[in-house]
């Protein structure tokens, strides 16, 4: 199982949010590379970032941010934020991108995801992000009706690299990953999940390998207030 240690960018600036809530943002660190550099030395192989921002505009602000950390980090790099047009997931992988994370489009244009899965296998991931086990969109503020299991099974057979499932309502809030949702997503569908939301330490990361069909998990705020050390949690996961 991977772990992908988060990397959230806000104005330039690594952060993390409480349930999605912009107004909720705390700072962590002025210099996304620096951090990325950080998470290579624990032994991470991948990174996780999100442009949070970008979430919001619907389109890339913090490419800058996201360039720098290219450069600074030696593993892969999933990014998602504001991807929701062909043109954006293009120059994404030409500044060297290995995954990109698409939400948003993934509800309101699926022919994009499907035919990005097709032309870049194993590259697209869809995010899967749920407020009461129902689609979350636009950066987390509008709620959709449509069901997460349905979405994602939307995408079984369209050859997409894995699921990003988030609770939303668990998201910066450490209090332990929705292992119960997560599962039952895996299990309705054929493709990985990769967990996200609430991971507080490695009791979640050992809960999570436990159950076949998770490729993954993010986790952001636990490293950074300390309470998850990254190495450990990487060879948890191995």
């Amino acid at each position: 199982m991977i772990v992908f240690p988060a990397i959230d960018l806000k104005e330039g600036k690594v952060v993390r949010l409480a349930e999605g809530d912009m107004a909720r943002a705390t700072v962590y660190a002025d210099d996304p590379a620096a951090q990325a550099e950080q998470f290579a030395e624990a032994g991470a192989e991948w990174l996780h970032v999100v442009d949070l921002d970008g979430a919001f505009a619907g389109e890339s602000v913090n490419g800058e941010a996201v360039r720098a950390i290219g450069m600074a980090f030696s593993g892969k790099i999933q990014l998602g934020g504001g991807i929701r047009a062909r043109a954006s997931l293009e120059r994404w992988f030409r500044l060297g991108i290995d995954r990109a994370v698409i939400g948003t489009a993934a509800l309101t244009d699926p022919e994009l995801v499907k035919g990005a899965a097709q032309d870049f296998p194993g590259r697209i991931v869809v995010a899967v992000d749920a407020r009461d086990g129902m689609v979350a969109t636009q950066g987390w503020a509008d709620v959709s009706d449509v069901p997460v299991i349905d979405l994602a099974r939307r995408f079984e057979d369209a050859g997409v690299a894995a699921l990003l499932f988030t609770d939303v309502g668990r998201d910066g809030l450490l209090r332990g990953v929705n292992v119960e949702a997560t599962v039952a997503l895996a299990r309705a569908q054929s493709l990985p999940v990769i967990a996200s939301g609430g991971v507080a330490g490695l009791d979640d990361i050992y809960a999570l390998k436990a159950h076949h069909g998770i490729e993954g998990v993010i986790t952001g705020r636990a490293i950074y207030d300390g309470r998850l050390d990254l190495a450990k949690a990487i060879e948890a996961a191995r």
